[in-house]
């Protein structure tokens, strides 16, 4: 039955890497595998058990007395739903009601016009110093926020700025690597990174260890890049305005656009200082931000007697238009995670990976070029499951505890698997989400960007990791 799940879980992965040629939602596999695993593992729990959960299994049985005298096989399936299952769905709501919340934030910003105060700033014809320009835009934007919005943001600016197809490629390549790198170094600023910090493996501490190897990374393919273009082109004076909301932005003022811009961003980026005042999980903080966005746009509306209702975009409308199958995607994929790590399988994995690649960086460096074929979230969730988060205190307890040492708080493995995880899907269109919106967005195909620009990736990929691992050993 393990051989079975292991096989569910890559016939799972494959069927989500090839989504487009399958045509099938990988958020449909991905809950699929997620639940699926878990009826199994449900079955199989009672000779697992024994195995590798014998300490966790003997604190439950003892301090849930009034099942001590049942039978061990509903000893052993009560432990699954009431205990391992309850863990499992808490982390993971972690995860999904940070994310749900930075998208209600985003898109609020977007549908208010917050973000044309950031593509106005771009006024420049030459294409090569455009192309550096929306390199840099991109990057800095998402360690704010999520790189899949601003791929997005920046793909739909890219539209209006640059009429010619095979340039738009090339900067909307950019992007997609730019945006992975610069929501490498930050901890909001990729899913991956999002799930390293909620799970306490990353602290703002990663913020001066990856930002220039993931500068590095953004550098290398831009630099090689920019001679694809020649010339110059028009720039759009119509650029910054979204025709859906037009109408509504007319009856705006500019302090209450960029007002909203302002509180929003700030409500983004002071999430890392409001866990390290109260140590509360970060989605406490951006749901807080939400319900006072919530009632500052309320406020603007209710003084706003000139606009109509349908015109408005309240929040309980705004929040129609979020992606929740991007969710639906994660709770699925780390259902699968946990499922592979309650039965043993992700332990396994990693003694096989210590034996034989006992250096941290060659291990992170693998899981970075694996994440090129793989989504990042599930490959980062399995690196989660096979190593624990060490407390420092601790670390010498351990018999290899200088090998060990990697992996505390902030550790050595920690900060490279972000960069490496975050980076590595550059490398393939279909290794992060920023990439599979390009692709979807601008209809790029596989091939095209394989030939063109996976190199360039690549180049930036083993730039940023030679950078880190010099900086780590020598600075």
């Amino acid at each position: 039955m393990i051989t079975l799940m292991i096989a569910i879980f890559v016939l799972g992965y494959l069927m989500i890497a090839f989504e487009h040629p399958l045509r099938i939602n990988k958020a449909s596999t991905a809950l699929f595998i997620g639940t699926i695993l878990w009826i199994i593992y449900l079955y199989i729990a009672p000779e697992v058990i024994p195995l590798v959960s014998a300490d966790q299994f003997a604190h439950f049985i003892h301090t849930h007395p009034e099942i001590q005298s049942q039978p061990y096989l509903q000893q052993a399936r009560d432990f699954v739903i009431n205990e391992q299952m309850i863990e499992t769905l808490g982390d993971i709501s972690e995860t999904l009601l940070f994310l749900m919340a930075a998208m209600t934030i985003v898109e609020l910003i977007d549908v208010h016009g917050g973000f044309m105060y950031i593509t106005d700033l771009i006024t420049t014809r030459n294409k090569r110093l455009l192309l550096w320009l929306i390199g840099f835009i991109t990057f800095f934007m998402s360690s704010i926020l999520d790189n899949l919005t601003t791929t997005i943001v920046m793909i739909m600016l890219v539209k209006r700025l640059v009429p010619d197809r095979h340039d738009r490629l090339i900067y909307g390549s950019i992007i997609v690597i730019a945006a992975n790198s610069g929501g490498a170094w930050s901890p909001i600023g990729d899913v991956t990174t999002i799930m390293l910090w909620v799970e306490g493996a990353i602290t703002t501490k990663v913020i001066p260890q990856l930002f220039f190897p993931s500068l590095i990374s953004m550098i290398l393919p831009i630099s090689i890049a920019q001679f694809m273009l020649k010339g110059k082109i028009k720039v759009n004076a119509s650029m910054g305005v979204n025709d859906e909301n037009s109408v509504l932005l007319r009856h705006l003022s500019t302090s209450d656009r960029v007002g909203i811009l302002i509180f929003g961003i700030l409500i983004l980026i002071t999430a890392p200082i409001f866990k390290t005042i109260t140590h509360l999980p970060p989605f406490v903080w951006l749901l807080l931000g939400v319900s006072m966005m919530w009632i500052y746009t309320e406020v603007i509306y209710n003084h706003k007697k000139n606009i109509e209702e349908n015109i408005k975009q309240r929040l309980d409308k705004v929040i129609g238009k979020l992606d929740f199958t991007t969710l639906l995607f994660f709770l699925g994929i780390l259902m699968a995670v946990d499922a592979l790590q309650s039965a043993g399988i992700l332990n396994s994995i990693s003694q096989i990976m210590s034996e034989n690649m006992p250096n941290v960086y060659s291990q992170a460096f693998s899981i970075g070029l694996l994440s090129a074929v793989i989504d990042n979230v599930p490959l980062v969730a399995a690196a989660i499951g096979m190593y624990p988060v060490i407390d420092p205190a601790l670390v010498q307890n351990f018999s290899d505890s200088g090998f060990m040492q990697n992996f505390i708080v902030d550790g050595v493995f920690w900060h490279f698997l972000a960069y490496c995880a975050g980076v590595g899907g550059s490398i393939l269109i279909i290794g992060s989400a920023a990439g599979v919106v390009f692709m979807g967005l601008e209809r790029v195909s596989f091939g095209w960007y394989l030939k063109r620009i996976s190199f360039l990736a690549l180049l930036g990929y083993l730039g940023g990791a030679a950078f880190y691992i010099l900086q780590n050993n020598f600075f």
